[in-house]
């Protein structure tokens, strides 16, 4: 195998990340990389471009990444009560889902995606349903009792991995939590991976779900929902988004909170 010439996948790699409009993980990274054919798809490559990326990154030679796994735990604090109220004028929000006849759940296979979702459709005060693989119990039974408070049709729109993992992992929680009227998913089909061009890579036949997934698609393989590129993730959403989202309840939700804002900071200046 010919040398990786780490100087032109840096490049490669700090290209990718400025694509995106918002923060990236490495994992990401790394499975674009692989689905360009830039890296093999390999634990020792993995490891590789994480050690080059934050040496790069330590140099300031190279963007900043995120790391969901990780953070420090704080609670808010203020300098006095001025500030708290000024805090709290500016998170005030309304329930923005508010009035919509269906309840609408974004869900994800991998939690490195939810900063993309909620940077996308933030605004539209959309729940992101991170699964990190198989979801515990616990968080099943949150799951089906904010379904059964919002008292609406449930609708989950869901991306996940196109593996044998990844489909067994989706209908595990479908299964489990058994609250949706309907379920669509958004990314990955096989139709999905020919038509951005995804490498498909050999799958495990020690996945004791790999006979099923084998008969069901022709062949065994594993693509990760990460390779997609950003914008084509974000157009897949918003196009199932816009299937149930009314808008113009959304207009009128927003033009409530904007007059609450208002109210507010009024109120506010005279403290």
């Amino acid at each position: 195998m010919p040398r990786t010439d780490w100087s032109e996948v840096l490049n490669r790699a700090a290209t990718i990340v400025d694509e995106y409009d918002t923060p990236v993980t490495l994992r990401q990274l790394f499975y674009r990389l692989v689905a360009d054919g830039t890296l093999p798809n390999i634990q020792t490559a993995y490891k590789t471009l994480s050690a080059r990326t934050a040496e790069a990154r330590r140099r300031g030679s190279f963007p900043e990444l995120i790391d969901r796994t990780r953070t420090i735990h704080r609670g808010v604090i203020f300098r006095d009560p001025g500030q708290a109220l000024r805090w709290l004028v500016a998170i005030y929000e309304r329930d923005r889902t508010g009035g919509q006849e269906v309840s609408l759940y974004l869900g994800v296979e991998k939690a490195g995606i939810v900063e993309q979702l909620r940077y996308w459709f933030g605004d539209f005060g959309l729940p992101v349903l991170a699964l990190g693989g198989y979801a515990s119990q616990s968080y099943v039974d949150e799951v089906v009792r904010d379904v059964e408070h919002q008292g609406r049709t449930a609708v989950l729109l869901y991306a996940g991995d196109f593996d044998p993992s990844g489909e067994d992992i989706r209908r595990d929680f479908i299964d489990r939590t058994d609250c949706w009227d309907e379920v669509v998913q958004v990314a990955l089909s096989a139709e999905q991976v020919a038509e951005y061009n995804l490498p498909p890579y050999p799958g495990k036949r020690t996945d004791s779900r790999a006979v099923g997934f084998e008969a069901r698609h022709g062949r065994l393989v594993q693509v990760e929902v990460d390779a997609l590129p950003p914008n084509a993730l974000r157009d897949l959403f918003n196009r199932a988004v816009m299937t149930y989202l009314d808008k113009s309840i959304l207009d009128e939700v927003m033009e409530i909170e904007a007059q609450d804002q208002e109210a507010l900071e009024k109120a506010l200046a005279v403290i």
